[in-house]
Formats: structure tokens, C-alpha cells, sequence
């Protein structure tokens, strides 16, 4: 059913509202593709077979990176979260409590 990405009535929800569901589904979607491309490749013993899985692969990380920079220019507050732990080095989770405390 089309309306599964909503936890509440759809017609009760504004234009933007319904495209941010949307953008988080497609992310999702491709995050899952990104999975399951990692996984035939892991197994796949035909060289232009996984060339074809390889490249299919990055057109998903293209479109999985495009939807999250959709979703950050729309959520300013995860955007800066965002900031304070992608690509930076040290320790991941120390990274995510220092950018929640500077995204407050």
C-alpha cells in the first residue's frame, strides 16, 4: 500500500510534510539496495557480472547521498548533527553526543 510510510493520516499532512516521508522511504529503499548489491557481490564468482553489480552500486550511493542532502537542506537541525560526525575522524559516538549537544 502506497500509504505505509505514513504513521499518520496522509490527508492530514501538508505537501512538505508528505515529501519528506517520501525522501526518507527512497533513502531507506537505497540503503537496502546498497545491502543487497554489498552481498551479491560478496558471492558472485563472474567477473562482468559484478562489474555490472559494481556499477549498479554506485548509482546507488549517488542517489542515496542526493536524497540525504535533500533531507539535510530541509532539516537544518540534522544537518549540523550531520556536520559534527560525517567525516571527521576520532570516535563515532563520541562525534554524534558532541554534535547533538552543539545541534541544541
Amino acid at each position: 500500500m502506497a500509504t505505509d510510510q505514513y504513521h499518520e493520516p496522509p490527508q492530514e499532512l501538508d505537501e512538505d510534510t508528505r515529501t519528506f516521508a517520501r525522501m526518507c522511504a527512497s533513502l531507506s529503499e537505497e540503503a537496502e539496495a546498497i545491502g543487497w548489491y554489498i552481498q551479491r557481490m560478496a558471492v558472485e564468482k563472474d567477473a562482468d557480472a559484478k562489474a555490472i553489480m559494481e556499477d549498479s552500486l554506485g548509482e546507488e550511493f549517488k542517489h542515496f547521498s542526493m536524497e540525504l542532502e535533500f533531507l539535510f537542506r530541509k532539516t537544518p537541525k540534522w544537518r549540523k548533527t550531520a556536520r559534527g560526525i560525517l567525516f571527521k575522524s576520532g570516535d563515532i559516538v563520541e562525534n554524534g553526543e558532541a554534535a547533538e549537544e552543539t545541534a541544541e
